[in-house]
């Protein structure tokens, strides 16, 4: 049942990802069947796959990850029609997330996430997912600002770039796509807390998953504070570090599954 619930989901991502062939060009029916559709595959599949227990393997990860991700961009797109330009760059990504999420899944046994009530488990969980699907889309709004100045610059803007939003626009969701991950982000390391403080007895333990947290906090309030004060270059450096933060999500879960399939 499970790789019929990974092949099926997976192929429901497929519209999304064929947006990349053909374009649209803002917020319109064919975004919205695909959006639905990718939605459809992904938030079944965690609902499917998680009934009743949690299961913290990679794979589940991974696609509740794109689950959390094509529901954040479509309230983005919204709010913001012309944001819907960004899918012939999401869609493919996040086929890509979703065939990695696939190659690395393992069901594990349920278990326990923590001891607070069930509501606080979730809210945290929610909380990191937003956050997560909160920095992809402003990563890949940064990426389409990279492709359109380089675009303008070969004076090569025809084709499937000219299909992006325009760089002002993309560097302005950027902006506040980041804002509000930071917000998110800071209201997650909260709850943390007081899961912890209620599973130890302290507020806070310095392992490694409370220290990559509190890393990308301050390495997100960094990428703001570059793109708010430093002018133009400053937005470039911002940019650069959310496309190598696109590549680093593909390649930790293409690292482990590689290493999966040696050990086995």
């Amino acid at each position: 049942m499970s790789l019929a619930l990974n092949l099926s989901a997976l192929a429901a991502l497929v519209p999304a990802a064929l947006l990349a062939v053909r374009p649209v060009p803002g917020a319109g029916p064919r975004l919205w069947l695909a959006l639905a559709v990718a939605a459809v595959g992904a938030v079944g599949w965690s609902v499917a796959r998680l009934a009743g227990h949690w299961d913290p393997s990679l794979g589940v990860a991974l696609w509740i990850s794109v689950a959390a991700t094509v529901m954040v961009f479509a309230a983005v797109v919204l709010v913001r029609p012309w944001a819907g330009r960004l899918a012939s760059l999401l869609g493919p990504y996040l086929m890509i997330l979703a065939f990695l999420a696939t190659v690395t899944d393992d069901p594990e046994p349920a278990g326990v996430v923590g001891t607070l009530p069930e509501g606080w488990v979730i809210l945290h969980i929610l909380v990191s997912l937003a956050t997560y699907a909160l920095a992809t889309v402003a990563a890949v709004a940064g990426l389409a600002v990279v492709l359109k100045e380089s675009a303008l610059k070969a004076k090569r803007e025809a084709g499937w770039r000219a299909s992006l939003p325009a760089a002002a626009d993309a560097d302005r969701l950027q902006f506040q796509m980041l804002l509000l991950a930071l917000v998110v982000l800071g209201f997650g390391i909260a709850s943390g807390m007081v899961l912890e403080l209620d599973e130890t007895g302290r507020l806070l333990v310095l392992d490694h998953k409370t220290v990559l947290t509190l890393a990308s906090f301050l390495v997100v309030a960094a990428v703001l504070l570059l793109h708010a004060r430093s002018g133009l270059r400053g937005r470039r450096a911002a940019r650069a570090v959310l496309v190598v933060y696109l590549l680093l999500t593909l390649a930790y879960p293409g690292v482990k599954a590689v290493q999966a399939l040696l050990l086995e």
